[in-house]
């Protein structure tokens, strides 16, 4: 499965300059782990960083003009951290597994002459496999919709940065003033057509470029949740879809398609659910005239069940994220904002560690990103897993790592819980 090993966000609202993890120049940090979450008071940019992912998969989905107005961000402008002037610019350094040699996707995007937002720079660069140091090759390299992919799965030798950076945009105008037939066999010249669409979006659909189409499978499989609960208790059509949406209003048609194609597991699910939330002695499931499937919830002391339509906004939730973790696919990166809201306080530590058996305890498990402000589903992380997020001098957010404090971590050897210590201002900048 593959794994985020770092991050850096420039330019997007509050996040002028941010990183977390390990990066192709910053390999002596440690990298992002399998579970992550990210804790803050209100208004120093959790929501942002949340929606900096977001963004990241509407570009891929719709463009980045489209991007910059989708889910009430506003356009290119609001987006754009105030007083900027450069590009939005972000920076993924992944590995598709854990023996794979990391890969590292760097985006820009700025606004054109006319205003409308397009990518400036768009690149894709990994290691060869006889490379131990020096700067990565690029496989990918698009400046101005215009630039170099290498096909297949061996790297050319075009371009060899070495130690040096070298520069993109004259490399690039060289290519195109080249005639067709000095073209390498391994690479080819690309043009697109569109420049506010990313190239992995074009290019990665294509046989030819299997890293790219990898890079581009991996991001399309994140699954960021805009859970609502009054959303999950629509009855939609019949019709089993296999994967819960991002709102959670197709809960009724994934429960159809787990009964149906996982009948003994999905019994099982239910049974393990209904064991971990408070009040729920049984989950049983029953079919409609037309062929829908509802979920009953057989509360304790009581004899007859309640619909999912009349259960809390909790336990909904809930019984949605622990569904999402028994996905027999599931996403290979989880983002879940603020995952506490409408919980009961003490089911928030089996909740988190839920999350991370998922994270570490299955080879297929997702990567599991999120952000909260909730003391009691911070108790049960450790500090490797735990980045504070601030607001600095001037204004913008600013992210360090629990484990960065060495009295952060005396402390929580000594058996103090890492909620408690944060609750007590121990995790506060000093």
């Amino acid at each position: 499965m593959a794994r985020i090993q770092g991050i850096r966000i420039q330019n997007f609202r509050v996040l002028k300059d941010v990183s977390l993890g390990k990066l192709w120049n910053q390999q002596k940090a440690a990298p992002l782990s399998p579970m992550t979450a990210v804790i803050g008071k209100n208004g120093v940019g959790k929501s942002t960083l949340f929606d900096a992912f977001g963004f990241l998969a509407d570009c891929l989905k719709l463009g980045v003009e489209e991007a910059c107005d989708a889910k009430g961000r506003g356009g290119f402008a609001r987006i754009r951290s105030q007083g900027a002037t450069g590009p939005l610019a972000f920076e993924i350094y992944y590995k598709e597994d854990g023996n794979a040699r990391p890969i590292t996707y760097d985006v820009s995007i700025d606004v054109d002459s006319a205003g409308r937002p397009y990518v400036l720079k768009e690149r894709l660069r990994q290691r060869r496999k006889d490379q131990s140091h020096g700067r990565p090759f690029s496989f990918l390299i698009l400046n101005d919709g215009k630039g170099l992919v290498w096909k297949g799965e061996s790297f050319g030798s075009q371009i060899d940065e070495g130690k040096e950076e070298i520069d993109i945009d004259k490399f690039i105008a060289s290519l195109f003033q080249e005639k067709p037939d000095e073209e390498s066999k391994e690479t080819e010249r690309v043009e697109l057509d569109d420049k506010r669409k990313l190239g992995i979006a074009t290019l990665g659909s294509l046989k030819q470029h299997p890293r790219i189409s990898a890079f581009r499978k991996f991001i399309e499989g994140w699954y960021l949740s805009y859970f609502a609960p009054d959303a999950a208790r629509s009855l939609p059509l019949a019709g089993p879809q296999k994967h819960l949406n991002i709102r959670g209003d197709n809960l009724g048609n994934v429960v159809q398609y787990m009964e149906r194609e996982h009948p003994k597991r999905f019994q099982s699910i239910l049974n393990s659910i209904a064991g971990r939330i408070p009040g729920i002695e049984r989950i049983d499931t029953e079919k409609t005239a037309d062929g829908r499937l509802l979920l009953k919830f057989n509360d304790k002391g009581f004899h007859d069940p309640f619909y999912a339509q009349q259960v809390s906004d909790g336990t909904l939730k809930v019984f949605a994220y622990l569904l999402l973790l028994e996905d027999p696919t599931p996403p290979p990166f989880l983002c879940i904002e603020e995952p506490e809201n409408g919980l009961y306080h003490k089911l928030l530590e089996t909740l988190a560690r839920e999350f991370r058996s998922h994270a570490t305890g299955r080879k297929d498990g997702s990567q599991i990103f999120v952000t909260t402000h909730q003391p009691y589903f911070v108790d049960a992380l450790i500090p490797e897993e735990v980045w504070v997020l601030e607001k600095g001098p001037d204004g913008f957010s600013t992210i360090r790592r629990a484990s960065d404090d060495q009295l952060v971590i005396n402390l929580v050897s000594e058996g103090l819980p890492l909620g408690g210590l944060w609750f007590s201002d121990y995790l506060d900048a000093r």
